[in-house]
């Protein structure tokens, strides 16, 4: 029997927890007469998660842990000496290899793959830093030396690495010159909440949130490479001809570049064409999807996303970054465009907003791939994984 452990070290919301759900989903689906389970978690939001059988372990966010590794990251002495250690100095390094498990998956990028003494399947989402580092979110206030620290140590220390695409295994293989076979692409999937039985109509999402009853969407956060902006101002040149169009932002509205995306939208004189209806419940993401004429994703980061993943589930047509590996991820489900070339946004926005026979057939291409990669083939290449590791 092999003993497989699951770092749950992400907090409910966004793509980090999304993924870190669909993993240890795909680890609880390892056959019982193979395999016993063992998770460690800092929140107890993951005990539902949890199936009856698995060995819960929990981590804490201590001071002295807290304090304890702040003062190793800037004393930078070796990771090497850190990890003789650890398991002297750090609780939750106890605790993992007290758990004696034959390899932890983390797929939360967290810094247990490289810091704890223990077999590591670690994780990179992205290296945006080094390939968009024009954008101050991954660039400025030592975020850029975070990352590098923290991807680089991962791809030494780590028995494998995880990545999203074929395009992330290129990235990380030239950027750090980790040997190829240690690093193993694993695609997003879309979220099981997309999947779930609806606890809220779709009418009762509509009269919420007050839709059009034709709309573009973008569900994402205000950071500058969303490319909100770029969006906005292809809005306002398509009403010049259509002033019926109609944007849905979904996110948070208490920070990032919300405040400047709000002004240039009054700027432009765009304010009825445009809702900002904030932060949007899982519950309710599944309506959004279903009736908009399209989720249309100018972002200048990838590799890949996961919402064009959660729109083709739902049969909502796709347009989006032609960018790093995103073309790989939506083959031809869905129409791509530069994100830094207004003239490219618009026309994909004019094909949408006039053209039903396109937006059908996008809904139906996005719906086909959608059930080419889901959770049972996710699950199968987990597998694949762990199995080459142990």
């Amino acid at each position: 029997m092999k003993r497989i452990g699951v770092l749950l070290a992400s907090e409910p919301g966004g793509g980090t927890f999304q993924y870190t759900h669909a993993v240890l989903e795909a680890v609880q689906a390892l056959p019982r007469s193979e395999y016993t389970l063992v998770a460690a978690l800092f929140s107890p939001d993951w005990l539902e998660h949890l199936r009856e059988d698995v060995a819960i372990v929990r981590l804490e966010h201590t001071r002295w842990n807290r304090g304890l590794n702040k003062a190793w990251h800037l004393s930078h002495l070796p990771i090497a000496v850190w990890r003789l250690s650890a398991a002297r100095l750090d609780s939750n390094v106890r605790i993992l290899l007290d758990a004696k498990a034959d390899l932890w998956v983390c797929p939360n990028q967290d810094r247990y793959s490289f810091r704890a003494p223990v077999p590591a399947l670690g994780t990179v989402h992205d290296l945006m830093h080094r390939y968009e580092p024009r954008f101050p979110e991954v660039s400025l206030n030592g975020e850029y030396e975070s990352r590098e620290f923290h991807f680089r140590e991962t791809c030494r220390w780590s028995k494998g690495v995880l990545v999203d695409s074929e395009a992330g295994k290129r990235q990380l293989v030239e950027s750090y010159r980790i040997p190829p076979e240690k690093v193993f692409a694993l695609p997003y999937i879309a979220p099981s909440y997309i999947h779930d039985r609806a606890t809220v109509t779709d009418e009762e999402v509509a009269r919420r949130y007050s839709l059009p009853a034709k709309y573009f969407f973008y569900p994402a956060q205000f950071f500058k490479h969303k490319n909100h902006a770029m969006l906005v101002s292809s809005i306002a040149r398509l009403r010049r001809a259509h002033p019926d169009v109609r944007l849905v932002l979904a996110g948070a509205q208490q920070r990032n570049g919300y405040a400047d995306v709000r002004r240039m939208v009054e700027e432009l004189g765009v304010a009825e064409n445009v809702s900002f209806i904030g932060y949007v419940p899982d519950a309710h993401m599944p309506a959004l999807y279903r009736r908009a004429r399209a989720l249309v994703m100018p972002t200048f980061f990838g590799p890949t996303n996961i919402p064009q993943l959660e729109a083709f589930a739902l049969g909502c047509p796709v347009a989006t970054s032609r960018i790093y590996g995103i073309p790989e991820q939506v083959g031809d489900a869905a129409l791509l465009f530069d994100p830094s070339s207004a003239k490219q946004i618009h026309a994909a926005l004019l094909k949408l907003w006039t053209d039903d026979e396109l937006c059908a057939e996008l809904a139906r291409r996005g719906i086909t791939r959608s059930r080419r990669w889901g959770a049972p083939e996710f699950a199968i290449r987990l597998r694949e994984i762990i199995e080459a590791l142990t």
